[in-house]
């Protein structure tokens, strides 16, 4: 592990596996941390370089009192490939990663950037009142306002473990691993409801929708049936994203938001077969 400093004073906590090629660099969801990719470091470094990180908030990271927003990882991220050096590499992002990711280009743009995968994240989480019931559904909304708003007070209160863990069980579906449900379980409790609570408000009010389109480079959408985000999402996410290509592990293959985690295998061979592919 390493680690790196932020402009405004917060640890982070991040893993170079070394080596040549273009360097892939992925980013965790909510709650969870980089040894989410623990097989995929191993799967996928030998062929190629990669970075994973803990989100400020998260994992072995600081947790400071500042900073849980999406645009805020954003530049987290664009600080440590700064400080890697890294004109250009390869973006994987899972579910809050994706988010982070799409901010990242918002802000900074794609010129570094030379594939993108995005994993099991919709387009906007939050059924807003001004979009349409098939806008709320094409956009793999998840909940109403108030039932973030609900969330969010839950999590945040004192039962607030408890519902922390019925909302990641509710991210499998079908027969579960124990132990990947067990670690998953575990690894969620390293992001203190301070920084949790608010990060999750914001991740889930962002809408991407009119950022899909700006995406112009290769681009792998992954999905996977079995996973409370929609596959359906998944299509229309890479409907929006020029000339993307869309991947949906059946539920056979993996059931769950962490398809990464179920099949390693599987879902190592379909980033890396992506990502072998010419430009």
């Amino acid at each position: 592990m390493e680690e790196l400093t932020t402009n405004d004073g917060t640890r982070l906590v991040y893993r170079d596996s070394g080596g040549d090629g273009v360097p892939l660099v992925m980013l965790h969801g909510w709650g969870q941390t980089q040894e989410m990719f623990r097989h995929q470091v191993r799967g996928l470094s030998p062929a190629r370089r990669v970075i994973t990180l803990d989100l400020r908030g998260h994992g072995l990271s600081a947790k400071p009192r500042h900073g849980y927003r999406i645009a805020r990882l954003a530049r987290d991220v664009r600080e440590l490939v700064d400080h890697l050096r890294l004109e250009c590499f390869d973006a994987l992002g899972w579910s809050m990663g994706v988010s982070v990711w799409w901010s990242f280009m918002d802000q900074y743009g794609t010129g570094r950037i030379r594939r993108f995968v995005a994993v099991d994240q919709p387009a906007a989480v939050a059924a807003v009142p001004w979009m349409t019931p098939a806008e709320q559904r094409e956009a793999g909304a998840i909940f109403d306002v108030a039932g973030l708003l609900e969330l969010g007070g839950a999590l945040a209160g004192p039962d607030g473990e408890r519902v922390l863990q019925e909302f990641v069980r509710g991210m499998f579906s079908g027969p579960t691993d124990p132990e990947v449900l067990a670690f998953v379980a575990g690894q969620v409790t390293s992001t203190p409801s301070y920084a949790g609570v608010p990060l999750l408000f914001d991740h889930c009010a962002q809408d991407w929708r009119d950022m899909l389109p700006r995406v112009d480079v290769p681009t792998l959408v992954i999905g996977c049936e079995g996973s409370h985000v929609s596959p359906d999402s998944q299509r229309f996410v890479a409907r929006r994203i020029p000339d993307a290509s869309l991947h949906v592990f059946p539920a056979d293959v993996a059931s769950s938001h962490f398809p990464f985690l179920e099949n390693p295998p599987a879902f190592n061979a379909v980033v890396e077969k992506f990502l072998a592919e010419a430009v």
